[in-house]
């Protein structure tokens, strides 16, 4: 009678250990293996490409684009900056304030929404009440919220299956504004933080169908933070967080994180004379050391949270360049397994990602002043140029990024990668501050701040194509204000962007030229999707400008303070044929008519 109940056991247990190890390969699969027609992830796959194989909607069609469905959120403070997620036709996405709708792909009509009951207190700090999104899996939707809560929603109803509180916000300060990474059974949070005075920020695992946290991975190495000029340790006062998407490489096991900027942004110590100066001396100015991990590249395990490798792209920074804004583009060339990160700096670098060792770092901004370069086999700065406490220091690009969050799009097809850019400076003069908890965690900056034109120069943003591991430019799109929006290309060799105007473009992938434009009304923050549902395939633009960015350009380009705010989901598809064959009749009989009209009058 033993025999046969181990027997049993040993089979349940074999069952229960072979449909645990499917149900957690399921979301990698959905992700990694994603249906072509989906979007089923932030950046669609793990390698953060933001490219489709769908190539119904080409070059040759697109400009016949126009409006199948809208949808709006009811909330326009900061606009829409979500990237919408699409599964079996389905469309899921966010507004500000953690409204979550499901959106039905083909008509556009609302499934169910969910409107976070949040504590109102929060919406006084200053990284609220915007996000980013939400993740799909597991039949379950994942947001973060403003008040610090990981929430997952039945994605069928709607309807909470949990909720867990991850961060205290009125005490750090910190909270989500983008959705979770979905990795094996774990769901990947990373909380805001740079600029809060306080701790408590970082990565989250947590088990995807409970909601229970498993690891967090702290962002602040204590010993690399020396004693501030009050005798205090800064490390109490880090602020780092790791509030962008990440990318997963499953080959090695590894999720690659960017983390944001100490705090506070700006040291108003001077830094020391010879090649480590730049750390300052202990009890000297607001932050002295390397400061890890900030502004670094973090590759964990996503099982546990354990560091694998870590490349800290701007120690001690000076100038507010997080690393946690760019994505992460997973790229093999030959054996090599690389990554290629853009920096707020707009350095991008490539790195070899089983072992974050530095392959090549190039720019894609033409003004660059607060480094000389960047050692392209190290990725060391060379010829800091760190802000001080006289008047008129620029550096250049600004504190708002040489491109901000906004995700670029690399196509495997025409092997470019299409980037936005900003060219804009900042003038910082830094001063002694003290932070600011009560009574809710505030900005640390540490200088008094102004954007400006780079000199000889107007403001001004463009998009461009590149050879991303090489830094070759193939064309470029100038644009009068910076690019705001996430791209998108596709198989059918299509790019589609757009700006701060509200005005969505369609470009030809190969040569930059534009196909097609349409005016949304509001500026384009968020990101651009294609995915197809009944037959059609659709492109989903979030339209709605906001974020701190956009407001903080008003400063050097005054016209834009007008710019009208919004928020608003547009889909758009090619017309169906029933609709063209109706056209073309309906414009053959208006021709006859006209001629028929004008025979007439000849007579």
């Amino acid at each position: 009678m033993a025999k046969v109940w181990m027997k049993e056991a040993i089979f349940a247990g074999l069952a229960a250990l072979v449909l645990g190890s499917a149900t957690a390969n399921a979301e990698v699969d959905t992700i990694a293996q994603a249906k072509a027609e989906d979007w089923p992830s932030y950046h669609r796959t793990y390698n953060a490409w933001r490219y489709s194989p769908l190539a119904k909607i080409n070059r040759g069609n697109v400009g016949k684009l126009q409006v199948a469905w809208t949808h709006q959120p009811g909330a326009i403070t900061h606009g829409l900056q979500a990237t919408p997620v699409v599964l079996d036709g389905v469309v899921y996405y966010s507004g500000s304030y953690n409204r979550v709708f499901a959106i039905d792909g083909a008509s556009g009509e609302e499934i169910w929404h969910y409107y976070a009951k949040n504590k109102p207190e929060v919406e006084q700090i200053a990284t609220a009440p915007y996000n980013r999104g939400v993740s799909v899996g597991n039949g379950l939707v994942y947001a973060g919220t403003s008040d610090g809560r990981a929430i997952a929603l039945d994605a069928k109803t709607g309807k909470e299956v949990w909720v867990t509180q991850l961060v205290d916000t009125m005490k750090c300060g910190c909270l989500f504004t983008s959705p979770p990474l979905l990795v094996k059974d774990k769901a990947i949070f990373g909380s805001t933080q740079g600029g809060m005075p306080a701790r408590g920020g970082g990565i989250f695992g947590l088990n995807a169908k409970t909601g229970e946290k498993i690891w967090y991975f702290d962002p602040v190495k204590d010993d690399t933070w020396g004693n501030n000029d009050q005798g205090e340790s800064s490390a109490k006062y880090a602020g780092v967080g790791a509030w962008h998407v990440g990318s997963y490489d499953a080959e090695q096991n590894l999720i690659i994180y960017g983390t944001s900027n100490p705090t506070p942004w700006f040291d108003w110590a001077p830094a020391a004379d010879g090649e480590k100066g730049f750390r300052r001396s202990d009890r000297v100015g607001a932050r002295p050391g390397d400061n890890l991990y900030a502004s670094s590249v973090v590759a964990l395990n996503p099982d546990t949270g354990e560091l694998k490798w870590y490349f800290q792209e701007h120690p001690h920074d000076d100038w507010d360049y997080d690393s946690t804004l760019g994505e992460f583009v997973l790229i093999d060339q030959g054996s090599k397994k690389l990554a290629v990160h853009q920096a707020k700096s707009g350095f991008v670098y490539v790195y070899d990602r089983t072992n974050g060792k530095i392959e090549n770092v190039w720019t894609i901004n033409k003004h660059v002043s607060f480094v000389k370069n960047v050692d392209p086999k190290t990725g060391q700065l060379i010829g800091r140029n760190p802000p001080a406490t006289s008047e008129g220091h620029m550096f250049c690009p600004s504190m708002n990024g040489g491109r901000s969050w906004n995700a670029g799009s690399y196509n495997p097809d025409t092997k470019l990668w299409y980037n936005s850019r900003q060219e804009l400076c900042t003038i910082a003069k830094t001063r002694p501050e003290k932070p600011q908890l009560e009574p809710l965690p505030n900005w640390y900056a540490g200088a008094d701040i102004s954007h400006v034109a780079p000199p000889n120069d107007v403001v001004h943003g463009a998009l461009d194509a590149w050879n991303p591991l090489t830094g070759k430019k193939k064309w470029s799109v100038h644009d009068k204000y910076p690019r705001l929006s996430g791209v998108l290309s596709t198989k059918g060799r299509v790019v589609f962007s757009g700006d701060m105007r509200g005005r969505v473009y369609a470009y030809d992938g190969e040569t930059g030229k534009t196909l097609w434009s349409f005016n949304t009304g509001s500026g384009i923050r968020g990101g651009i999707v294609t995915y197809a549902a009944k037959g059609e395939q659709y492109v989903l633009v979030p339209s709605g400008i906001g974020s701190h960015v956009f407001f903080g350009l008003a400063e050097a380009m005054p016209e834009t303070k007008d710019f009208p705010p919004g928020a608003t989901l547009f889909a758009f598809k090619l017309p169906s044929k029933a609709k063209a064959h109706s056209a073309a009749v309906h414009q053959k009989s208006n021709k006859r008519v006209q001629t028929s009209s004008l025979q007439a009058n000849e007579h």
